[in-house]
């Protein structure tokens, strides 16, 4: 059914073809825009759940909604000013949340031919293929996705310790802007960790499955599983997350 609901929002994106620089948007606030795609992507998407899973309430980027119980979370265009400008590093991001921690999560990458599915205790695929458990890499071979804390920039005393911590332990750091890609390039390995501030329950509620049951950690800032309410996200192969945990503690002395 998830995988049903993130494949009518990615039909939608793709319908123009590839992205090209100078759609039109919206600006809901600082550096967080919408777009005519964010909203069809969304409504796709919802008729799928409210036709297939009716009743279960539903948190979505565009139309809103309460972190409770058990709920879907949805994100129709995640990575919105990559789409705006032309990247085709855009992800639909569709997760099933229950006490606060994700059950179900699938992530398309529509414009790259991904497509990534995660049930609790059933392991990752990759395009209908199980993905094998991430492998072990010694931390200073790794390279590490990021995101910025653009739309809240005080912030930056939080995450700059970390992320100057991050370019001395790792061999390299990455920003693509999509967030579940993000997550989900982890369980392939194509990253080996991922660390960001200020997300929201659709940001991170399938992909961070997807680590999960592809053999990663995935915890908030502090080493905890409240990574949706605190909107604090660490995650990687287990000894990239240690590393990880230990420069965010660090950085909050």
């Amino acid at each position: 059914m998830a995988l049903r609901a993130a494949r009518a929002g990615a039909r939608v994106l793709t319908e123009g073809g590839l992205p090209k620089r100078g759609i039109p948007a919206e600006l809901k606030g600082a550096g967080d825009y919408v777009t005519a795609w964010d909203r069809q992507s969304e409504s796709a998407i919802l008729n799928v759940l409210e036709r297939e899973a009716p009743g279960v309430p539903v948190l979505a980027e565009e139309r809103g909604g309460s972190l409770a119980g058990t709920m879907w979370a949805v994100d129709p265009l995640d990575g919105t000013t990559n789409f705006m400008r032309g990247f085709p590093v855009v992800a639909v991001s569709v997760g099933l949340l229950e006490g606060g921690l994700p059950i179900v999560g699938v992530v398309i990458a529509p414009f790259l031919g991904q497509e990534f599915a995660a049930a609790r205790g059933e392991g990752t695929t990759l395009n209908g293929e199980r993905l094998p458990a991430m492998h072990t890499i010694d931390p200073s071979k790794a390279v590490v996705a990021t995101g910025f804390p653009f739309r809240n920039k005080s912030l930056m005393p939080r995450y700059r310790p970390v992320m100057e911590g991050a370019l001395q332990r790792f061999e390299d750091l990455r920003r693509a802007g999509a967030a579940a890609l993000d997550l989900a390039w982890t369980a392939t390995g194509t990253f080996d960790g991922y660390f960001e501030l200020n997300l929201n329950a659709w940001d991170v509620g399938a992909g961070a499955l997807v680590v999960m049951e592809a053999g990663g950690r995935v915890s908030d800032w502090s080493g905890g599983d409240r990574w949706v309410e605190s909107r604090s996200i660490l995650a990687g192969s287990p000894a990239v997350h240690e590393v990880l945990l230990e420069l965010a503690r660090e950085s909050h002395r």
